[in-house]
């Protein structure tokens, strides 16, 4: 291999395993602020000890994921440094306000929360973790700006011999960045909906027979069939918003990467009309698919809005890219494009197809796994209907287990599509990722430095892993009677 598909598989490696923890991040953090705040409002220790629990398993994963983060930052000037340069001007805003704002802003937060338990007003205490979840959702707003303009770039001219900004509204209010960023959250609430009810489930059915007395245990049955039921809901809403605003993301990504819709179908020839394709055999490379299942009309609905519309096949697509050097030819050229043709035109790229076959799979993964967690949810509300308590069976076990993994594992593949569908480009239409690479760099020292990095991404697995086992089976914490402080101008004091 060379250094350029090194520095790829690097990127991909590094980046795959640190969003397994993001989607955590983004919602978990919201939902144990909720749960704070029920327990505020209510004053039932249930809703405490469930804040205690979960918000515990959300630290643990919140550290890890601020440490595989970093390594992603490294990697732009060791092995992408023609990209960085390239788009410096454009990304430096976003990038800046992400760790200057919105990182700032949920770590000193979230410090506030961990340390604040007995020190500060229960209400300043809740606003706390609010704003710790309010800075994650921030920082994924400045993130995916970014990467929507890598997708999409907008608001930016070639001049100097790079990319520069000329509107940074433009990037914020880019048409991808507005499809990606509610379809990237309501996927994260589902990640999170799913390990709260699959945690809770699992526990619930461990005291299967508990609720037929009046001891401890049925207090912590009845938890637990409360969490599982509320992160169920979570996960169903969420699967919800998550379909709407994909369906709203489709027709975005068809208008301005056609290439990308084409390629999840494996959709070669626009001739062959607008089917949707559910299985196919065979080599999905090179100029068709063969493809045994499929739904008639259902492509053109998802790519155009319009059931049976007509969809552009790659073959097509390439033809028209090879002969006036866009990759779109339907008005929705971004001003960058147009700028950088003519040095597009001196590399020669005729064929702007990516691997079909990893595009076709991963889109059907994505939503398989989505639609199996969704499956799940709704046994959870099922088998805890009118209090009643599920046995701890090998199929529901295995279910509980599996459950958090399921739109975890979907989100990694959406994004594993939605970024090996744009090549072969770093920037859409602009850069190609050949180009990208940093000159100098050997194989050799890419090899070096990805084996490293995995090394120590397997240590860190070893520890979230163990750290994230040992306080879920530890289960429910016990949590000590709230003492208040009567006199109104002193801190709240209450001990945990």
């Amino acid at each position: 291999m060379d250094a350029q598909v090194l520095a790829r598989w690097q990127f991909g490696i590094t980046t795959v395993y640190h969003f397994l923890f993001v989607p955590i991040t983004i919602a978990l953090s919201m939902l144990v602020a909720v749960l704070q705040t029920i327990w505020y409002r209510t004053g039932n220790e249930r809703y405490l000890r469930l804040t205690k629990f979960y918000g515990k398993l959300f630290l643990i994963n919140f550290a890890i994921g601020v440490v595989t983060g970093i390594v992603q930052e490294f990697q732009f000037g060791m092995n992408w440094s023609e990209y960085s340069r390239f788009v410096g001007d454009v990304f430096g805003a976003p990038l800046a306000l992400e760790a200057l704002l919105a990182f700032f802003l949920e770590s000193t937060f979230l410090g506030l929360w961990i340390f604040g338990w007995d020190r500060l007003p229960k209400k300043l205490h809740l606003m706390s973790i609010y704003a710790a979840a309010f800075g994650t959702m921030l920082s994924a707003v400045f993130i995916l700006a970014a990467n929507s303009w890598m997708q999409n770039p907008v608001g930016a001219t070639f001049r100097n011999g790079r990319a520069e900004l000329t509107d940074f509204g433009a990037v914020l209010t880019n048409p991808v960045f507005l499809a990606t960023f509610p379809h990237q959250i309501a996927a994260s609430y589902m990640v999170a909906g799913a390990l709260v009810a699959g945690i809770a489930g699992w526990h619930l059915a461990r005291l299967h027979g508990a609720a037929d007395d009046q001891t401890s245990a049925h207090g912590d049955a009845a938890t637990w069939r409360w969490a599982a039921r509320f992160g169920a809901v979570v996960l169903l809403a969420a699967s919800i918003a998550v379909m709407a605003s994909g369906d709203f993301q489709g027709k975005v990504m068809t208008r301005v990467q056609p290439m990308k819709m084409a390629a999840a179908e494996a959709h070669y020839n626009t001739a062959d009309g607008s089917n949707f394709s559910i299985l196919s055999i065979g080599n999905l490379e090179g100029t068709e698919a063969t493809h045994l299942i499929q739904v008639p009309g259902l492509l053109g609905y998802l790519a155009n809005g319009t059931w049976g519309s007509q969809v552009k096949g790659i073959n097509d697509i390439n033809a028209e890219f090879a002969q006036s050097g866009y990759l779109q030819d339907n008005g929705t050229q971004t001003a960058l494009q147009k700028a950088y043709s003519a040095e597009l035109a001196k590399q020669g790229i005729t064929d702007i197809g990516p691997n079909v076959p990893v595009a076709y799979w991963t889109f059907r993964i994505m939503m398989g796994l989505g639609f199996a967690g969704m499956a799940l949810g709704l046994w959870i509300l099922w088998a805890t209907r009118r209090g009643r308590t599920p046995r701890p069976s090998k199929p529901w076990m295995l279910a509980m287990a599996v459950l958090p993994f399921l739109p975890l594992f979907a989100n990694s593949f959406g994004w594993i599509f939605t970024e090996m569908g744009r090549q072969p480009w770093l920037v859409a239409g602009v850069m190609p990722t050949v180009t990208g690479v940093s000159p100098g760099v050997s194989a050799g020292e890419v090899l070096f430095s990805m084996i490293t990095y995995t090394v120590v991404y397997g240590a860190l697995a070893v520890l979230e892993v163990g750290l994230f086992m040992k306080y879920l089976k530890l289960g429910l914490p016990d949590v000590a009677p709230v003492e208040v402080i009567e006199d109104e101008d002193a801190p709240l004091s209450f001990a945990y």
